[in-house]
């Protein structure tokens, strides 16, 4: 309670939680951006996380649909977005969807965000495109760039993907993070197969990190010449 109040505000609390991490709290989260790692503010999170979930369990158990407890489960999800922690908010989503909204209709922008999400993790933390579509047309989702996601998904473009990124709020950010280290093996391989050699600031501009990165996290063994990535040589007849 102490770490909520001190935030103040709604959106001060989100960015603090943005800013931490479950590391012994379970989840399937991959790979992510650095963050705060004060073991008070960690257990803090996770005390929030767990009582969370106990207002959930009392909210199904007492079968209450009304204003409260739509805010209470849409601060739910928004918060475990932020911090990748899909055991979470994929139930919390399908409960809004399957109990709430058809017995207290959400308002359409609330409905809109809420489907966002549900289709923006099929798509890039389950990796399934057909079910994101399948989401998309059931529920008559309309979002421009939830569109252009999946069409960069789909085409494997890693530079509209990460437009895309840059253009999104940061909860639909942190989702899209789930796919991004599949696209960037992609145009890694892409470079591997077209290309003997490239400008080290192109590969950096063009895979997201820096050249120490991309040797140190991502296992790429090619050599560095100066200001040149030499990828392949070509063998002398």
């Amino acid at each position: 309670m102490t770490f909520c109040s001190d935030a103040g505000e709604r959106d001060e609390l989100l960015r603090r939680f943005a800013s931490l991490d479950l590391k012994d709290y379970p989840s399937v989260s991959g790979p992510s951006a650095p963050r705060l790692d004060d073991p008070a503010s960690t257990k803090a999170l996770s005390d929030v996380m767990m009582a969370l979930r106990k207002l959930r369990e009392g909210i199904v158990a007492s079968k209450r649909t009304d204003e409260f407890a739509i805010q209470a489960y849409l601060f739910n999800i928004r918060l475990s977005v932020l911090v990748k922690h899909p055991e979470s908010y994929h139930p919390a989503i399908l409960h809004v969807l399957r109990a709430i909204h058809p017995a207290r209709n959400l308002t359409s922008v609330e409905l809109q965000e809420v489907l966002a999400y549900l289709v923006l993790d099929a798509a890039c933390r389950r990796g399934d495109l057909a079910e994101a579509y399948a989401i998309r047309r059931r529920h008559g989702l309309r979002d421009a760039k939830v569109d252009a996601l999946l069409a960069a998904l789909a085409h494997d473009n890693y530079v509209a993907f990460r437009r895309i990124k840059r253009s999104v709020d940061g909860h639909r950010a942190k989702l899209l993070e789930f796919a991004e280290p599949e696209m960037r093996t992609h145009v890694l391989k892409c470079f591997g197969r077209t290309y003997l050699a490239v400008d080290r600031e192109w590969l950096e501009r063009c895979a997201g990190e820096s050249w120490e990165a991309l040797t140190r996290d991502r296992g790429v063994g090619w050599e560095l010449d100066g200001n040149r990535v030499v990828i392949r040589k070509v063998r002398a007849k």
